[in-house]
């Protein structure tokens, strides 16, 4: 796709964005192998974090690609409800930690079996 988009436009610009879309693709797969392996749930809101922040750099790349601002509008609010959403789970985890029994794990089994 973003081949197509980028006709007439320089070559090194395009080498860029090809270059830019393969390593976000490579990065994507790998947030999303961390996303379904865990092992714990930190590393799966932190895998679902980046893939957040790799969805708003392929919408600047695409802004970039097109020459249309409408795409940098995008990133902006996917960027705003990412943080919300990593916010809401940051304050989740932390009233969950303040009811679980002392000396339990972050799943809320205790450590004594």
């Amino acid at each position: 796709m973003l081949q197509m988009i980028m006709e007439g436009r320089s070559p090194l610009l395009t080498l860029a964005v090809n270059v830019a879309s393969w390593f976000l693709l490579l990065a994507l797969a790998l947030s999303f192998y961390r996303l379904v392996r865990g092992p714990s749930l930190a590393d799966r809101v932190v895998a679902l974090d980046v893939l957040n922040i790799l969805a708003v750099a392929y919408c600047a790349l695409l802004a970039i690609a097109s020459g249309r601002a409408i795409y940098l509008d995008a990133a902006i609010a996917l960027a705003l409800v990412a943080f919300l959403v990593t916010v809401a789970f940051a304050r989740f985890v932390e009233r969950s930690e303040a009811v679980s029994p002392p000396g339990a794990d972050a799943g809320g089994h205790r450590g004594d079996r």
